[in-house]
């Protein structure tokens, strides 16, 4: 992976993929491409007359989210229909994003050290996560009720692996996204489809993202490997990333609204659209196409949320492993990052946000380590971590392997095998990948780590919450959001900055220094705390 979002740190051991340039020459010809064009309250019309004068046709409007489906030859589309007063940002229709998750490293099998003899499930002596927020003691106080609806806004969930079928709900499952074999540079993006129309069925994710997130919030209690946050609760696939992990605009609007529609109660977003980093909405180092384009992601981005959120969905989003204070950021590398070696270098400061986690009406979550620390990789600041959950951190910790001191969650058995992390006859080739079987059935898991992780912990908690002061509504239980964030503060436990503010890390003779603000009760490194499973499962409102 070769985005800030995927853990890459000064101080992180990890392998990547270069980018690699490309002369202006070799960009494929586009004669035709389809736009998202953003309009302000009340101004259709008016960007449907900017859209023909701009050369385009209007193809469809999306009323709910306030824009329009645009097709025009894209040389100078964009910032001929965006002079227009009534038009507030415009986009391509095109990969935009990247999942914010990191592989853990270390090699060779853990010591036995690294594992705690518990009753339940039978990986459970792995879980430090869960044992750390006390989900282990909350299941059998509240496991979560069925009639809570998670959504996973990911690369997909494998609706068939043993350890999540069961609570897995094909039938409001969808899929927002079409795979693309290439990008526009011609080179591998998604790889060979796997289905005809290269559309993958709603059970099916070839990533593994979206499969382990969701393995974490509703893993059930089913005598197989793990057991997730709340184990009781119903998981519904709204895939909107691509096989490679980017992310199309549209499908990120498109699973936020069609959540809203449903009755989800939660949903997890462990990823970060793009292909900005940053979103700046005037930086003067960006061309006028470029502006208008992250103004569409601030603008469209916020529109589906807050939908989504007035429908009853309480939204959480993995903060980004960055290592980087969100409230003071200063240069981005990594923007625009796709296609590949589009990237430039821009000077940035705080009014450039990261979407959808410094978005309004969303629950931020950062990432701990074993120890409770921050994690090093996990961004942080005091206007924008709203909580802290488990997220691994191979740098904390002694003694045993680092793949343990991640986190362990459900992995799809056929990407392991693509990625070579299984022998021909199915058996695990390193400490990162666990194989558990019961009762002539197995199932494998994979340790990772990042903010990614520590989200759905968060999404856990949220849905047990939900589970226990929800009121019958639309096909289940609603709860207002407000009152879901409110009771995900006041159940966490408060963790004050460490003394020193300025916590160093090291690693290899190096070290890199992150500055904690705030107080116990909200400060940057853990928002209101870490997240609580067995409080939200046994306060009183």
């Amino acid at each position: 992976m070769r985005r800030v979002a995927s853990g890459l740190t000064a101080l992180a051991v990890m392998a990547t993929l270069g980018a690699c340039a490309h002369p202006a020459f070799s960009r494929p010809a586009m004669p035709q491409a389809e736009f998202l064009v953003f309009y302000e309250h009340g101004g259709q019309s008016r960007a449907e007359a900017a859209v023909s004068r701009a050369g385009g046709t209007t193809v469809s409007a999306e009323t709910k989210l306030g824009y329009l489906m645009a097709a025009a030859a894209p040389n100078g589309f964009e910032e001929a229909v965006g002079a227009d007063p009534a038009v507030v940002g415009v986009t391509s229709d095109r990969s935009i994003g990247r999942v914010a998750s990191r592989p853990a490293s270390g090699a060779g099998f853990p010591d036995a050290q690294a594992f705690t003899k518990t009753t339940g499930e039978p990986l459970a002596g792995r879980q430090w996560d869960m044992r750390m927020i006390g989900a282990d003691r909350a299941h059998a106080k509240a496991p979560g009720s069925k009639q809570v609806l998670v959504g996973v806004i990911d690369t997909g969930v494998d609706g068939k692996h043993p350890d999540i079928a069961p609570n897995f709900n094909r039938e409001l499952s969808r899929n927002f996204v079409t795979d693309r074999p290439k990008d526009e540079y011609g080179e591998t993006l998604d790889g060979p489809c796997e289905a005809a129309g290269c559309k993958d069925p709603v059970d099916a994710d070839d990533d593994g993202h979206g499969t382990h997130v969701a393995s974490t919030i509703a893993a059930p209690l089913n005598g197989l490997g793990i057991a997730g946050v709340a184990p009781g609760v119903q998981i519904v696939n709204l895939r909107a990333g691509q096989d490679s992990g980017f992310f199309f605009l549209k499908p990120s609007l498109d699973a936020l609204t069609y959540a809203g529609d449903i009755g989800v109660d939660v949903v997890n977003m462990s990823y970060y659209v793009d292909p900005w980093l940053f979103n700046c909405a005037n930086n003067p180092a960006d061309s006028r196409k470029q502006q208008l384009e992250q103004q569409a992601i601030i603008t469209g981005m916020q529109r589906a949320l807050d939908y989504a959120r007035q429908k009853g969905v309480t939204l959480v989003s993995a903060l980004g492993n960055g290592s980087t204070d969100l409230g003071r950021p200063q240069i981005d590398k990594q923007s625009p990052g796709y296609p590949k070696g589009d990237e430039k270098e821009r000077r940035i400061d705080n009014s450039c946000i990261n979407v959808p986690a410094e978005s309004d009406g969303v629950i931020s979550v950062s990432a701990v380590g074993p120890s409770g620390r921050k994690a090093i990789y996990s961004d942080y600041g005091v206007e924008q971590t709203d909580l802290a959950a488990p997220g691994g951190d191979a740098l904390d910790g002694k003694g045993t392997a680092a793949a343990t001191r991640s986190i362990l969650a459900a992995a799809p058995e056929h990407v392991l095998r693509a990625a070579g992390r299984i022998d021909a006859k199915g058996e695990p080739k390193g400490a990162d990948v666990v194989k558990d079987c019961a009762d002539g059935t197995c199932a494998y898991y994979q340790y990772l780590d990042g903010t990614s992780m520590a989200s759905p912990h968060a999404a856990g908690v949220a849905a047990i919450i939900v589970s226990r002061f929800g009121k019958p509504g639309k096909g289940g239980l609603e709860l207002d959001p407000a009152t879901v964030e409110k009771l995900l503060y006041k159940t966490a436990t408060q963790k004050p900055c460490p003394t020193p503010r300025q916590y160093v890390y090291k690693l290899f003779g190096q070290s890199e220094t992150h500055q904690c603000e705030g107080d116990r009760a909200d400060n940057g490194f853990y928002g209101h705390g870490i997240v609580d499973a067995y409080r939200a499962a046994t306060v009183e409102p």
